[in-house]
């Protein structure tokens, strides 16, 4: 093992050979980790961290069960998926025992943009179309297929970005959005929104293969959607011969506390054809999945082109993903998110009234943002502010 370099030879070597595009938390002055237990980071020097920016260690950092489960199965077997092994049915198993019935299938990957990459395919196989419908403000992944489809990507790269099978409707947004806490439907009301797209869409002659949202916005500035929203969405994307993808890849998993999946926030009437995930899936380990239902998986294997992936559902992911459900389950982690998530919103609403420049405190279990502002009346975003409380 080579010997630790010091920060400053860190700093040096990542200039030299890692891409200038490929950013570290606080840049001016970036903190070196180099071990993590629970829910504290340790620098180089000892300092300790209190982390409240990592979305993957979900259980905690180096849980001792998942990083027993790993061990163990890496020291029997590490292989890719096309031999047959327990713990990729068994993981399976126990992962769609999570979900509504329809949802059944499961299609293992290696990261959240690879599953929503899938999903996308997946949508466009069984619909016979192309289009996307995505929110405002979204990000659904790194590679082109996503970008393509995640507005707080490619809105910076101009107006030209913008694909013409792309269509980005209004992000359900009761605070800052055109239908606000007052509207006495704004679920509804945002719904329409995207059934007028669909209308266009097909006036153009175009064809919805999909509606894509994350079940709450987590880039897009912690959006959790008004009821009925998602059920009245889906009947329109229906309608137009298309699927819903709910992507959980950054809220999934009991973060919600009142439940294991976000998108059932919107009631037991709303169930998804594809579900994505990610990030918390593995606690860290490069682990994702899609599920959707027995009919879409089968109209995907219509086409006779073999779906292959080397490391997707490998015997050392499934049984850190196993520990992972295990340890949320023994460890009652969603009441745990439930409890310290009330807790926190508590604390920050105590804030809120002795600082003018919180407009807004939203969120549910441990998903949780504050909404600051210039004006609270008007809403203006405090952006340079946030930018400094988060960065400085």
């Amino acid at each position: 093992m080579c010997e630790p370099y010091s920060k400053e030879k860190t700093i040096e070597m990542r200039k030299k050979h890692i891409g200038p595009s490929c950013k570290v938390f606080f840049s001016k002055d970036p903190i070196k980790i180099v071990c993590a237990k629970g829910q504290y980071m340790f620098d180089e020097r000892g300092e300790r961290y209190l982390d409240c920016i990592n979305n993957v260690a979900h259980v905690g950092h180096s849980h001792p069960e998942v990083t027993k489960a790993a061990v163990r199965q890496m020291e029997l077997l590490n292989t890719n998926s096309r031999f047959l092994h327990d713990n990729l049915v068994q993981y399976a198993e126990s992962l769609t025992a999570t979900f509504p019935e329809k949802l059944s299938v499961c299609y293992f990957v290696n990261s959240g943009s690879e599953a929503n990459d899938l999903a996308l395919r997946l949508a466009r196989q069984y619909s016979g179309h192309y289009d996307v419908i995505t929110l405002d403000h979204a990000y659904h992944g790194h590679v082109t297929s996503l970008i393509d489809i995640s507005p707080y990507k490619f809105q910076q790269l101009g107006k030209e970005a913008k694909k013409e099978y792309v269509h980005v409707a209004p992000s359900p947004d009761t605070y800052r959005g055109k239908y606000r806490e007052d509207h006495p439907d704004p679920g509804a009301a945002y719904a329409d929104d995207v059934n007028e797209i669909i209308k266009e869409a097909h006036k153009n002659n175009r064809k919805i293969a999909a509606f894509i949202a994350e079940s709450m916005q987590s880039c897009g500035g912690q959006i959790i959607p008004p009821p009925g929203y998602f059920q009245k969405v889906a009947e329109y994307v229906h309608k137009a011969g298309g699927v819903f993808i709910a992507d959980e890849v950054q809220v999934g998993f009991g973060r919600v506390g009142k439940h294991f999946w976000s998108f059932q926030l919107q009631g037991e009437d709303f169930v998804p054809d594809i579900v994505t995930m990610g990030k918390p899936i593995g606690n860290g380990h490069p682990l994702s999945c899609v599920v959707t239902t027995r009919e879409i998986a089968e109209a995907f294997g219509a086409t006779g082109l073999e779906y292959f992936n080397t490391f997707g559902g490998n015997p050392v992911s499934c049984a850190i993903g196993l520990a992972v459900l295990d340890v949320i389950k023994k460890e009652d982690l969603q009441g745990n998110a439930i409890n310290v998530g009330n807790y926190l919103v508590e604390l920050l609403q105590e804030q809120k009234e002795k600082h003018q420049m919180i407009g807004d405190i939203r969120g549910v279990g441990l998903f949780v943002g504050v909404d600051l502002v210039k004006d609270r009346l008007l809403r203006t975003p405090a952006t340079a502010e946030a930018q400094h409380i988060i960065y400085k």
